[in-house]
C-alpha cells in the first residue's frame, strides 16, 4: 500500500510539473516593486506607474543547451503578446544567455550589458539624450544578447570590447553562442516585426542590434 502511494504520488508531481506553465504574468507584487526601488529601475517621475507594468516569467534556452527561467518588467498593454514572442523564440531554440531584471544591477544599462543580460523595462533616457525618455521607461524595449548584439554609434564605436567581433554581422559557426546574432533575415527579427515590433538593426544613422521596442501610444509622447 505505501509503495501503491508512493508511486501515485511521483506520478502526480510529475504531472503536475509537467503542466506547469513556464510562461507567466502577474501584477508587480510588494517584492518586486522593492527590487526595482532599491534596484534604482523605477522612480519618482517615471513616465509609467507600477500598476501599468507587469512581470514576467519566461523559459528560455541557454547558451548550455539546458532551459532556464528568466524575468522581464514590460508595460501591461504588451505583457501577452512578449510572453507570446518568447514561446516562439524558445519553439525556435534561440538561445539568450541570461534573463534578469535590470534592478538586479542598479539600473546601470552598461553593467547589464557587460553581463549579457537581456532586459526590459528601466527608467532612464534615451541612450546620448538626457532629456528625453527611453522606450525602456515605458517597458515597450527590449534589448536581447547585449553582447552578441551591440549599440554601434554614428560613428562606428561600439563601447563593450566583448562585442568587437561582432561589428560583422554573420553567422560564421554553428553554435548556440553563434546563433544568437541576429541578422535582418533572422527568423527572430521576423518574429517581433509580426507582432509590431521595430528592430534597431534597420536604423540607419546608428544601429542597435540587440534592441527591439513597440510603437508608443499618443498618450505617452
Amino acid at each position: 500500500m505505501i509503495k501503491y502511494l508512493f508511486i501515485l504520488t511521483t506520478i502526480l508531481i510529475t504531472t503536475l510539473l509537467a503542466n506547469t506553465n513556464p510562461f507567466k504574468i502577474s501584477l508587480i507584487n510588494k517584492q518586486i516593486e522593492n527590487r526595482m526601488l532599491l534596484g534604482n529601475s523605477f522612480k519618482k517621475g517615471c513616465p509609467v506607474p507600477l500598476k501599468d507594468l507587469r512581470f514576467l516569467s519566461i523559459k528560455h534556452l541557454g547558451f548550455d543547451g539546458k532551459d532556464k527561467i528568466g524575468e522581464l518588467i514590460v508595460h501591461k498593454s504588451v505583457g501577452k503578446e512578449v510572453l507570446k514572442i518568447f514561446d516562439e523564440l524558445y519553439a525556435l531554440k534561440y538561445p539568450i544567455y541570461k534573463m534578469k531584471l535590470v534592478s538586479d544591477y542598479k539600473a546601470d544599462d552598461w553593467v547589464s550589458i557587460e553581463d549579457n543580460n537581456t532586459s526590459a523595462f528601466n527608467c532612464r533616457a534615451i541612450t546620448g539624450k538626457k532629456n528625453k525618455w527611453s522606450k525602456h521607461a515605458y517597458g515597450k524595449a527590449i534589448d536581447i544578447n547585449p553582447i552578441e548584439n551591440p549599440y554601434i554609434s554614428r560613428k562606428g564605436h561600439i563601447s563593450h570590447k566583448d562585442s568587437l567581433k561582432y561589428r560583422t554581422r554573420k553567422h560564421e559557426i554553428k553554435s548556440l553562442k553563434d546563433k544568437a546574432v541576429l541578422l535582418k533575415n533572422s527568423k527572430v527579427v521576423k518574429i517581433f516585426e509580426k507582432h509590431g515590433w521595430k528592430w534597431g538593426g534597420d536604423w540607419i544613422t546608428i544601429k542597435d542590434y540587440q534592441h527591439f521596442e513597440k510603437k508608443l501610444k499618443k498618450e505617452y509622447k
